[in-house]
């Protein structure tokens, strides 16, 4: 990191890892999981995002969650940092997965607004409160209203950035005015939530991304912020305008988890691309669009396709 470079409480890039899972009963692949989070510590990421929504959390049960983490954490030793998803609308629920994370030995915590319901600021400021109070871990919150019909207003991001425990936040809104008055007033660390905007959250003092892209172009990825971090900004731009036909491919559906899987299943780097209902697997048709561009950009062979 260069002098110049904004906080990295948890590196500059992390994915949000998929949570595998075997076509015969659907349970979790742990050992996937172990290979899949080596593969992504080998190909330029600094941390995990576990049990996030790409990592089908709404579907996984509390037992698994733990277990996917401790068996992740011991795969990638230190590494590379592992982050637990700790969201719920339910405090309480919220509360205990924080506590079940840190006890599974997870080095931070991924904290969405309560969603569905629809609290008040003050309702969202006392839920994430109880979430970081509940253990010693460093919180990156996550703001992504698309999903939650929610998000954190100013007042109530910097009444949680004096928390110890608040370090960082997680963006998906795409409202890079707000982020800039927000980096510059809490002094948290920001991540965008959202792989097509990378560049521009860099150029508003952001910290990296937590990316879904990553699983197929983790090193591109990085790269791209080194260089950007360097004053090498044409050159970012121009590598991650390569990069676009990918995070077209896994982002624009609306559906990142199963892209991700599907993907990654086609490359080899999972057994299955099965998920849990209510998503469903991809049908043909999208299985041989996805094949096609994977092949028109170098990364699977037309033999093996």
């Amino acid at each position: 990191m260069t002098s110049g470079a904004p906080p990295r409480p948890f590196g500059s890039l992390l994915t949000a890892m998929v949570t595998p899972m075997k076509d015969e009963d659907g349970a979790v692949d742990v050992d996937a999981a172990r290979a899949l989070a080596a593969h992504l510590v080998d190909n330029g990421h600094d941390g995990i995002v576990l049990n996030g929504t790409t990592g089908e959390a709404p579907t996984t049960h509390a037992p698994e969650k733990a277990y996917l983490v401790r068996a992740v954490v011991e795969e990638v030793g230190d590494r590379a940092v592992v982050l637990a998803g700790a969201g719920s609308n339910d405090t309480v629920h919220a509360v205990r997965m924080a506590e079940q994370a840190a006890e599974a030995g997870a080095h931070g915590l991924l904290v969405v607004t309560p969603y569905y319901s629809r609290p008040s600021q003050e309702g969202i400021y006392q839920h994430t409160l109880a979430v970081a109070d509940a253990t010693d871990l460093p919180v990156m919150l996550y703001d992504v209203p698309a999903r939650t019909a929610v998000r954190y207003a100013p007042q109530t991001l910097d009444r949680l950035a004096e928390h110890p425990n608040v370090v960082a936040v997680k963006d998906a809104t795409a409202d890079l005015p707000a982020a800039l008055r927000s980096i510059r007033r809490t002094g948290l660390a920001w991540y965008s939530g959202d792989d097509a905007f990378l560049l521009p959250f860099l150029s508003v003092g952001g910290s990296g991304l937590v990316s879904m892209t990553g699983h197929l172009a983790g090193r591109r990825l990085a790269t791209v912020i080194e260089e950007f971090d360097r004053g090498e900004v044409r050159a970012a731009t121009e590598r991650f305008a390569d990069l676009m036909p990918l995070v077209d491919l896994i982002c624009s559906t609306g559906n990142g988890a199963l892209r991700c899987k599907l993907t990654l299943s086609l490359l080899g780097l999972i057994p299955s691309a099965a998920m849990r209902l209510p998503q469903v697997p991809a049908a043909q048709d999208e299985v041989d669009a996805v094949r096609t561009i994977l092949v028109a950009e170098g990364l699977l062979d037309t033999a093996e396709a």
